[in-house]
């Protein structure tokens, strides 16, 4: 009976010391586009690298950024996957978002944005492209990309027409049928196009520092619980290294979580993600010039008020 007590006694401590480490762990809200940027995330939760960190991770899917910015501001979700020029916009009055780490940049044969042209409409470079329209989501990183690769590329920014088209599918849609003459979309959309004839007249790989997608948290949630953030980015660069060594190995967790169109589904180049890494200031006050320039932003923000990288793991 003393020996039934004794082991009943241990079982009861086992089972407290689950449901108190249980109770402490931290629930991270990350509100995520269906991207191949977001892959990691899912990756490492698929493997258990959050619970190796003491951490939960409640992916709140969305279908467009601005659902994913109203559960930002609403306080309903914890972090996001953005871009830099979104994190700014959030504290173009106070701060209330720090980017944490990159997500994807542009690397090797996958860029993160490309201008697209159909063939048979005398598009053969970027400065083709002069006084033509271009379909994109106007005061957006879509919109930055296209200005900043174009006008390196020789285009005066006054040479440069935009048509406001939104919605990606609709922007795919209207140049396949030909109602656009050129549109600028991240794969795997432009994958699509160009699967269906479209001409890639010039991507972000060209000006890799002109793109690049964030991991940004709320400054109420870095405050409150730095150690779950530090945690999640721990996870995530342990994805970012199983990805990497064996990208093929994720298609189908790829397929399953991220949209991606028929015709690509098993030729869809898999990225490559950077590991550790911050954008830099120089990033940073190409994008707060432009956000200036479109009367977005009164003044640029200070880099060191919306980037920290106090919580990327360390370097090996």
């Amino acid at each position: 009976m003393r020996v039934l007590t004794i082991t009943l006694g241990v079982v009861l401590s086992i089972l407290t010391a689950h449901a108190s480490l249980a109770a402490d762990r931290v629930t991270l809200r990350l509100a995520l586009l269906p991207i191949i940027d977001t892959l990691p995330v899912y990756i490492a939760q698929s493997k258990g690298y959050f619970d190796e960190h003491g951490i939960e991770v409640n992916i709140l899917p969305v279908g467009s950024a601005v659902e994913r910015n109203q559960l930002m501001q609403a306080g309903r979700a914890d972090g996001m996957i953005n871009e830099i020029s979104g994190a700014a916009l959030f504290n173009r009055d106070q701060n209330r978002v720090k980017i944490v780490a990159i997500a994807r940049s542009p690397r090797g044969e996958s860029p993160l944005f490309r201008v697209l042209a159909l063939p048979g409409n005398e598009i053969r470079g970027p400065v083709d492209l002069a006084g033509r329209e271009i379909g994109v989501s106007k005061n957006t990183i879509i919109e930055y990309v296209t200005q900043r690769l174009l006008v390196e590329a020789g285009v005066a920014s006054e040479d440069i027409r935009y048509r406001s088209v939104p919605v990606l599918p609709e922007r795919l849609q209207l140049l396949l049928a030909g109602k656009i003459e050129a549109v600028t979309l991240p794969d795997p959309l432009a994958a699509s196009a160009m699967a269906a004839g479209a001409i890639d007249v010039v991507n972000d790989l060209e000006l890799p520092e002109a793109s690049a997608s964030v991991i940004t948290f709320s400054t109420q949630t870095i405050t409150a619980h730095p150690e779950a953030v530090r945690g999640f980015l721990a996870a995530w660069d342990q994805a970012i290294g199983v990805l990497n060594e064996s990208p093929d190995s994720y298609r189908e967790l790829m397929l399953s979580t991220i949209r991606v169109p028929p015709n690509v589904r098993d030729s869809l180049l898999i990225p490559e993600f950077p590991s550790k890494s911050l954008p830099n200031s120089e990033q940073w006050d190409n994008v707060m010039a432009w956000l200036v320039e479109k009367g977005l932003l009164d003044e640029p923000l200070a880099y060191e008020d919306s980037v920290t990288g106090a919580f990327l793991p360390p370097s090996q």
